[in-house]
């Protein structure tokens, strides 16, 4: 792969990324609804050797087409955060969903200019699905336009988090209070769910204890949208964020679910 130092165009970034979720795709499905050894990191989360070798190939790829970009992803740390451009990749986000054989586990590519998401592809590899973005550019689902739907209400929204088990119990308590009064609340899917926010078919998405490679590659995608994807203070996500996410279809119902998570923020403008 060539290597460049000349100013990058935010259309050859997004190429780029599609291409490393094709690489992980093969990667994926060699070794999904395997048997596979299984280790716990320091959090107690799960980790397989698809997680590793993933990553790995990702990384190769990125340091051979942009050597001087920077590189965080969740199962190799982070390089050079401090250079104008870097990637983020979770290679197999929802590694619980992939090691038990649920084909919604995905894979998450971003790429930051100056700290700020310009580029997120959300890969599903053992679907065929994806949502790739670029920032002031269309969303695209299976390469053709995608937005949010118009829900302005929680009672008339249709609301996901992955697992009530992320939430700490107070949290969790204020999660499913909020959640009961939607008028659908569903549960699973990892980044999924945002791909489906993305396409109209959920409303609002709320999560806490979260990464930054959990959440980079969905901004410009949500956003790209027409969505609000932000913190639970209605701030913009960074690498620093807390990992309290909070996404909605619309400026109207983000603001609903920022005043019952206990702030009245206003949201970044689009």
């Amino acid at each position: 792969m060539p290597t460049t130092t000349a100013p990058i165009d935010i259309a050859a970034l997004e190429s780029f990324a599609n291409e490393l979720a094709d690489m992980a795709v093969p990667a994926s499905l060699e070794l999904f609804r395997h048997p596979l050894d299984i280790e716990r990191k320091e959090d107690s989360s799960p980790v397989t050797i698809a997680d590793k070798r993933i990553e790995s190939i990702l990384r190769e790829a990125i340091a051979g087409r942009y050597p001087d970009h920077g590189i965080f992803g969740e199962e190799h740390g982070a390089e050079h955060l401090d250079r104008r451009h870097v990637w983020v990749v979770d290679p197999i986000d929802g590694t619980k969903s992939f090691i038990s054989g649920w084909p919604l586990f995905g894979t998450l590519i971003a790429c930051l200019e100056d700290g700020k998401p310009v580029v997120g592809v959300i890969s599903m590899p053992a679907i065929g699905e994806r949502w790739s973005a670029r920032r002031d550019g269309q969303a695209r689902f299976a390469g053709k336009p995608c937005a949010v739907s118009r829900c302005t209400r929680l009672a008339e929204a249709r609301i996901y988090t992955t697992s009530p088990d992320a939430f700490d119990d107070a949290e969790r308590a204020l999660y499913l209070d909020i959640s009961s009064r939607a008028a659908l609340r569903r549960f699973g899917g990892d980044c999924y769910s945002y791909g489906l926010l993305a396409s109209g078919h959920v409303d609002a998405v709320i999560e806490m204890q979260l990464q930054p490679y959990d959440y980079m590659a969905l901004v410009p995608v949500i956003e790209a949208a027409g969505g609000i994807i932000t913190d639970w203070n209605g701030q913009p996500l960074t690498l620093d964020s807390a990992g309290r996410v909070v996404a909605a279809a619309t400026r109207e119902l983000h603001a609903e679910l920022l005043a019952l998570l206990g702030t009245d923020a206003p949201a970044r403008a689009s």
